[in-house]
């Protein structure tokens, strides 16, 4: 899988991701295996320069979010000085774990995650802001904060209610309760549970046909399904006719109908 294969491109400029690029899918892997991925300064600004790289690719069609090692993410490094007791919490939340994930849930592209082994803290919550969350059958979803006097974090409380339902929500975030990835799926927090051996598969598979679909449809398309919520109908439904008003005029529109009609594959371009 290109996650893995191609991951000394993406070591030559960082140290605790890879990045690596083929055909408009982008892999970003969380490469700190030893400490379970979990995020220190360093990491955060890698991550920060690598979305940014993918931001401003106009060819980047899919990002997919994966890890090294046996765990997806354990959220926060509690070794590092950062997060010492007494220090300011919200200053490194504001400097680093909000930006990042308005980052992954603003890009104008599929986002995906996958998940092996504990995706615990804010990297649980990291996982969530994707669009799309495959995990193996032996990953695990666990909001550890209580367990430190803390809240969730990361866009933990704004996406839980959003994904199960406040009361599924409280007693994750209160009791810490670690979720199996079958349990997670059938709750609706995450997309997918496959087997641990056809994790890669699944997400190969998933990535490489959003990598061929049509991008700015599925960029309006998440954009609308996230402004929904906040909406009234009335407001919604002026926002599917702006939506379908600028698409009705791209090319990849124009591609799949002449597709359809004449009863063959399309080809889309992206944005």
């Amino acid at each position: 899988m290109l996650g893995s294969a191609r991951q000394a491109d993406g070591k030559r400029m960082y140290n605790c991701i890879t990045l690596d690029e083929e055909h408009g899918c982008y892999w970003l892997t969380f490469d700190r295996p030893e400490k379970m991925n979990s995020f220190t300064q360093q990491m955060h600004k890698e991550v920060k320069q690598a979305l940014e790289r993918v931001v401003n690719d106009s060819q980047a069609r899919v990002l997919v979010i994966a890890a090294n090692g046996r765990g997806f993410c354990a959220g926060q490094d509690l070794s590092d000085p950062s997060v010492a007791p007494g220090a300011d919490l919200g200053e490194l939340i504001g400097d680093f774990y909000n930006p990042m994930i308005l980052q992954i849930t603003e890009l104008p592209i599929p986002t995906l995650a996958k998940v092996q082994g504990v995706a615990a803290g804010a990297g649980a919550n990291i996982a969530l802001a994707c669009d799309l969350v495959f995990a193996g059958e032996s990953a695990s979803f666990i909001q550890a904060f209580s367990g430190i006097g803390l809240i969730p974090d990361s866009g933990g409380t704004w996406q839980l209610p959003r994904l199960v339902g406040m009361a599924k929500a409280m007693g994750l975030a209160m009791l810490a309760t670690k979720v199996k990835a079958k349990e997670a799926a059938e709750m609706g927090m995450i997309w997918q549970c496959t087997a641990d051996v056809e994790l890669d598969a699944a997400v190969y598979a998933a990535a490489t046909r959003l990598t061929n679909s049509p991008t700015l449809g599925l960029a309006r398309t998440k954009q609308a399904l996230r402004c929904s919520s906040n909406n009234t109908l009335a407001e919604q439904l002026t926002l599917e006719k702006q939506f379908q008003q600028e698409l009705g005029n791209s090319n990849d529109y124009a591609e799949g109908v002449a597709a359809f009609s004449q009863k063959r594959q399309p080809k889309f371009v992206g944005r």
